[in-house]
C-alpha cells in the first residue's frame, strides 16, 4: 500500500531525484557524432541486433561506474557482467561470451576480475578475453557481451494499446550503500535460466518490446523504453510486484538484480505473465500503453503525473 496520492508524490520525488535519469540526457550527444540508425540496429536499443546467418547476434557493452568501482571493485566486477547479461536479454536474446577492459592498480584489478568470474559462473556465460592496463590513476571497467537470438525484442515494436508487464525477482535485499537490490543469495543458479526465458518469450511472440531496468530505476528505464515512439502510460502502482519491506520510493529507483519490463498484446498478455510465475518470479500487467508521452502513477483514485518522456535520452532524434 502506498498512501495514494501521498504515496505517489513520495515516488515522483524519488524519481526526480534519481541522478541515473538526469544524466541520461547527455546520452544524446551520440546523435550529434555518429550518422543517424535506427534504433534496432543501433544506437539506440539496449543491444545492436545483427543479422548473422540464419540468427541474430546482438552486441552490447557497460561501462560501469566509476565510484562504485572505487567503492566496491569485486561488485563492479559482478555488475559488469549483470547489466550485459539482462541487456541481452532485453533484447531477446542468450548470452553467449563477455569481454572486458579494466583499467586499475594490480589489486584493484585482480578483484574485479574475480567479481566478473563468480557473476560469469553463476550466468554460464565465459569471459573469451579484453584487455587489461596497469595504472596507478582511478580504476576504470567497461565490459561487453555478445548474443543470438531467434527473435528480437525491440523497443521499435512498441505502440499505444499494448499492455505493460513488470517482471522481476522480489526476492533479495536492498544494499545499504548503493540502489542495488540483489538476488544472487536467493535465486542462484537459477538467475541463469531466468535472463534465457526472456529469449523463449521472444520465440513465442508473448511481448513485443522489453528493456531491463537498470539503474534509472523503475520509472526512468521505462522513459527509455517509450521515448522512442513518445508514448505514455498510467502505472497502476498497487500492481507492481515489490518485495516486502522495502518502500516503493526506493523500489522504483533502484537496479534490481533481475527486473524487466515489456509490452505485450493484450491477447499475449496473459501468456507473458504466466511464463515468469511459473519460473518462480514476479510478474503483472500493470497499465496499457498510450499516447500521451507521459508517465503517470495511479494508487486507486489518485493519479500522478511524473515524467515526460520526450527527451530522457536525446538519442530518438536520431
Amino acid at each position: 500500500m502506498t498512501g495514494g496520492a501521498e504515496g505517489l508524490e513520495r515516488i515522483a520525488a524519488a524519481v526526480a531525484a534519481n541522478p541515473s535519469i538526469t544524466s541520461k540526457r547527455s546520452i544524446g550527444l551520440i546523435s550529434d557524432v555518429l550518422p543517424p540508425g535506427d534504433w534496432l540496429r543501433g544506437p539506440g536499443d539496449d543491444g545492436a541486433a545483427l543479422p548473422l546467418g540464419g540468427s541474430t547476434a546482438i552486441a552490447c557493452g557497460e561501462a560501469i561506474y566509476p565510484p562504485f568501482v572505487a567503492e566496491d571493485p569485486y561488485g563492479a566486477g559482478v555488475a559488469a557482467v549483470l547489466a550485459n547479461v539482462n541487456d541481452v536479454a532485453a533484447m531477446g536474446g542468450e548470452p553467449m561470451a563477455i569481454v572486458d577492459t579494466v583499467v586499475a592498480p594490480a589489486e584493484q584489478a585482480q578483484q574485479i576480475l574475480e567479481g566478473m568470474k563468480w557473476a560469469a559462473d553463476l550466468y554460464r556465460v565465459p569471459i573469451v578475453g579484453g584487455h587489461y592496463t596497469p595504472s596507478e590513476g582511478p580504476a576504470s571497467l567497461s565490459a561487453f557481451a555478445l548474443g543470438h537470438a531467434d527473435a528480437v525484442l525491440s523497443v521499435t515494436r512498441a505502440r499505444a494499446g499494448q499492455d505493460l508487464v513488470v517482471a522481476a525477482c522480489v526476492e533479495g535485499t536492498m544494499r545499504e550503500d548503493f540502489p542495488f537490490f540483489r538476488s544472487f543469495d536467493e535465486r542462484g543458479a537459477r538467475l541463469a535460466d531466468d535472463v534465457r526465458l526472456l529469449a523463449r518469450i521472444a520465440r513465442e511472440t508473448l511481448a513485443e518490446a522489453a528493456k531491463d531496468i537498470s539503474m534509472a530505476g523503475l520509472v526512468g528505464s521505462l522513459a527509455m523504453l517509450l521515448e522512442l515512439g513518445g508514448f505514455g502510460v498510467v502505472v497502476d502502482v498497487r500492481r507492481v510486484p515489490a518485495p516486502q519491506g522495502v518502500p516503493l520510493e526506493k523500489w522504483f529507483n533502484c537496479f534490481p538484480c533481475f527486473g524487466f519490463l515489456l509490452t505485450c498484446q493484450p491477447h499475449r498478455t496473459d501468456a507473458c505473465v504466466s511464463a515468469f510465475r511459473e519460473q518462480g518470479l514476479s510478474a503483472a500487467a500493470v497499465g496499457s500503453l498510450d499516447t500521451s508521452g507521459v508517465i503517470s502513477l495511479r494508487d486507486g483514485n489518485a493519479v500522478v503525473p511524473v515524467l515526460n518522456v520526450a527527451g530522457v535520452t536525446g538519442i530518438a532524434r536520431n
